[in-house]
């Protein structure tokens, strides 16, 4: 079974802080007067809310039923952002599914046109989605990373989060990317999987935890992939409602609190990342994004009147959720921060 770090506060713990105590508190208790960003290396786009399946944990709320749909007039004044902007050299593409949106392979020829690093978080069934089968080749022509959600190499685990048979459809989603040598040792082409925990606990070290998956998903499937990303879930949405409805909200809350890792503060996401809605508004991260907590003014607020001077050391907009980047050893979409 994969460790987890279980629901026990740690009262012992040097970063222990009182239930409650809010965030901007904390920080600046470790020297951090206000969060700023640093720079923007990374512009993330959430492309649409549709997508193919409906996962516990999701923050996003997506699913089949969602109509909300970046247009393409949007997508292309992101591009022209990126043609002004060389600074920016990274293009995140998230969802729901952003495979589903329909001009998301006119999106990302054009980025790659820009000569920008392009990551799509892929959910590996959308592969099965009928007029999608040919997306692993399409990845793979243009070089795009895939960041990829595996949250557990147990099928009854996957299953329980994410849908009957949506473990068995992403093993077969990755012995495809794997056969056109995505995660291949010597291979261009970048796969990484995500995990995040069942239940109100923090992740265990990513790095004990990418070799049990090497391990397991090469011995069982003969899979391999290149890195594994641990992220905490995020008390928002379907997850939130989780732990509402298990009364648990209360002792997770205080778990991200009592949990809080100062060393994280510096290599948090917000700090070189801008995030764009579907609808073109601009936050700080996802996570701001599905809280609609928008970007804090002066700054300007949507991509028509994105101004990189202005953005590039924004104060940025925090909350109790922030606890959960910044817990156990931190962690963004990127994984482990420390």
């Amino acid at each position: 079974m994969i460790r987890t770090i279980p629901l026990i506060l740690d009262s012992a713990s040097p970063a222990h802080t009182s239930h409650g105590a809010p965030f901007n508190d904390t920080i600046a208790r470790h020297g951090v007067s206000t969060l700023t960003a640093q720079t923007i290396s990374t512009i993330q786009v959430n492309i649409g809310k549709l997508c193919n399946q409906i996962c516990h944990h999701c923050h996003v709320d997506a699913g089949p039923q969602r109509t909300e749909i970046m247009s393409l007039e949007t997508l292309d004044a992101i591009l022209a952002i990126l043609q002004k902007y060389p600074q920016i050299s990274t293009v995140d593409i998230t969802g729901g599914a952003p495979e589903m949106n329909p001009h998301f392979e006119y999106f990302v020829k054009e980025c790659r046109s820009l000569n920008r690093t392009v990551i799509d978080r892929c959910n590996l069934t959308v592969f099965f989605v009928k007029g999608k089968g040919h997306l692993p080749q399409f990845l793979a022509k243009h070089n795009i990373e895939i960041v990829a959600s595996l949250p557990c190499y147990l099928e009854d685990n996957v299953d329980e989060q994410r849908g009957k048979g949506v473990f068995d459809r992403s093993i077969a989603a990755l012995q495809q990317l794997n056969a056109l040598g995505y995660g291949m040792e010597g291979s261009a082409l970048q796969l990484s999987l995500v995990y995040n925990p069942i239940g109100p606990n923090l992740p265990p070290s990513q790095k004990e935890l990418e070799s049990d998956y090497k391990k397991e998903l090469f011995s069982r499937f003969g899979i391999s992939f290149n890195h594994l990303y641990t992220i905490t879930n995020m008390p928002i949405s379907r997850f939130l409602d989780d732990l509402r409805s298990n009364g648990h909200i209360e002792q997770y809350t205080e778990l991200l609190i009592n949990s809080f890792n100062p060393s994280s503060l510096q290599s948090l996401m917000c700090r070189s990342l801008i995030s764009v809605s579907w609808d073109g508004k601009l936050y700080d991260c996802d996570f701001n994004q599905m809280l609609d907590l928008t970007i804090t003014p002066p700054s300007h607020q949507t991509i028509s009147t994105f101004d990189f001077d202005l953005l590039k050391h924004r104060r940025i907009a925090t909350g109790q959720h922030c606890y959960g980047c910044t817990a156990g050893a931190g962690s963004s979409c990127g994984g482990s921060l420390s």
